[in-house]
């Protein structure tokens, strides 16, 4: 149902009464995080006409607790219920599932569906977070790589493999943050394990020689420590990037001088930090959901060059102090029509892949198997389950134009989401009663086909007696 047949005259009205729960999807922009977007939903939602008849519910429900249950509650003041179902980080855009009131019970359904992505792979450059906001690692030739090559590598990530995860993805060993072995000089004590993942399909949309782009590794280069954390990882796993003449891998130093710099600049580490207390509560599912992206900075480095024609994104946290952070999207060269050997082929790739697969960590592996490097440019998640952007996921722009716009979108999702589970519920009751049906059938007939088989036995015992009785009589008379 379109959104001009929903508002058309503004005649649509709220069911009185009615309370809105359930599952739908929104399109998340680029620059805010998963848990921004769920604030900002609950931050719509709260002062709406939609969901007054939920918050009345809840209070009533609220009223019906113990004495000892209202004590501990924090917030006495109920409050729209909304989660999201796979975590999309700030970089990426596209469908993010949100469940609301009882709708949040169905989300961890969603975190086991296959998922569609978009992303583009940008050629000659290692970072250590594996997409384009990371700090480079390594620079490696490019000009080899065609999009024939491309194509047969990509035939190895086909199907199942296993799949060594990106190295600054709040990756922990022995409960310790990946950074820390590096800032005190220790290596890794012990592989990252690889872990199965399955690629349905995957296909190249774009091949994007070097000049005709505008896409940009970035500029800032890692230090020591973070170069040392990647080399263990990779030598390990025999991942490394092709090298060049421009490597940046750091030349023998004096120990003292190693020990020094790690110190000085493994603060600036984009890994995970250790976790707050509240931090700590954060599932696992929820810090290395497949696809995701490096968490973006809260302010964008001041040695990073800006480009007066890129966008600003701003947003807004909410919180009681309303604090704003800025994202400033990296620098791009203006696109060329000419082809330009001296610069960076990239390729945009789509694909559906299984729960906890690492778009980041297919755009690194890419680039190692053609002999380069490579990172993740872009990513954008089109599917996940049967939300998909364009058909059935709210667009984030209508959230700002007010309910008279997003309230009957919002409801139309709702209900359709309702509809298909209770259709899918009801389906599984009527396939459970065939079966106990067929099953009583069965029973039955082999009831039957048992007795049969016992009143067959007894009339060949009985036959077998009066022949036996004939035999003895006839031996008798003669």
């Amino acid at each position: 149902m379109s959104t001009a047949a929903l508002t058309a005259g503004n005649f649509w009205r709220m069911t009185k009464g009615k309370i809105l729960e359930g599952v739908f999807a929104v399109n998340k922009p680029s620059g805010i995080s998963s848990a921004q977007v769920v604030r900002e939903l609950q931050n719509t939602f709260q002062p709406s006409k939609c969901f007054q008849p939920y918050l009345s519910a809840a209070k009533s429900d609220l009223g019906r607790e113990k004495p000892n249950q209202r004590k501990r509650r924090r917030d006495k003041n109920p409050k729209v219920k909304i989660g999201h179902g796979g975590t999309l980080d700030p970089l990426a855009t596209g469908v993010l599932i949100a469940g609301i009131g009882s709708g949040t019970k169905s989300l961890q359904d969603f975190l086991l569906c296959t998922k569609e992505y978009e992303t583009v792979v940008l050629f000659g450059t290692a970072t250590d977070t594996y997409d384009r906001v990371g700090k480079a690692l390594k620079r490696a030739p490019f000009e080899h790589v065609t999009r024939e090559k491309v194509e047969e590598a990509l035939g190895q990530f086909r199907g199942k493999f296993m799949q060594l995860p990106p190295l600054f993805s709040a990756l922990k060993m022995d409960g310790k943050p990946l950074y820390e072995y590096a800032r005190e000089g220790k290596p890794i004590p012990r592989k990252i394990e690889r872990r199965q993942v399955e690629v349905v399909n995957m296909e190249l949309l774009e091949w994007m020689e070097g000049g005709t782009h505008s896409h940009q590794a970035p500029t800032e280069d890692a230090g020591y420590a973070e170069i040392n954390v990647a080399n263990q990882l990779w030598e390990q796993e025999k991942a490394v990037p092709g090298t060049s003449s421009a490597s940046m891998e750091t030349e023998a130093k004096p120990a003292e001088e190693k020990k020094r710099k790690a110190s000085e600049e493994a603060d600036d580490l984009v890994s995970e930090r250790p976790a707050s207390k509240q931090q700590k509560t954060t599932t696992e599912e929820d810090a290395i959901m497949s696809g995701g992206l490096a968490p973006l900075a809260a302010e964008p480095s001041s040695s990073a060059p800006q480009s007066s024609d890129e966008p600003t994104f701003t947003i807004n946290k909410i919180d009681s102090n309303k604090d704003v952070t800025n994202y400033d999207a990296p620098p791009r060269t203006t696109t060329n029509k000419t082809p330009d050997s001296s610069q960076p082929p990239a390729c945009r790739i789509r694909m559906t892949v299984t729960s906890g697969f690492y778009v980041r960590s297919l755009a690194h592996d890419l680039g190692v198997a053609v002999n380069s490097a490579a990172l993740m440019a872009e990513l954008k998640r089109t599917r996940q389950g049967e939300f998909e952007v364009g058909k059935n996921v709210l667009e984030w722009e209508e959230l700002k134009k007010g309910e008279e716009v997003w309230g009957p979108q919002v409801e139309h999702f709702l209900d359709d989401w309702v509809a298909k589970k209770n259709r899918g519920e009801r389906g599984v009751r009527e396939e459970s009663v065939g079966e106990e049906r067929e099953m009583r059938s069965q029973v039955k007939a082999e009831k039957v086909e048992e007795k049969v088989v016992e009143q067959a036995i007894e009339e060949k015992v009985e036959s077998e007696k009066t022949d036996e009785v004939k035999g003895e009589e006839v031996a008798i008379k003669a």
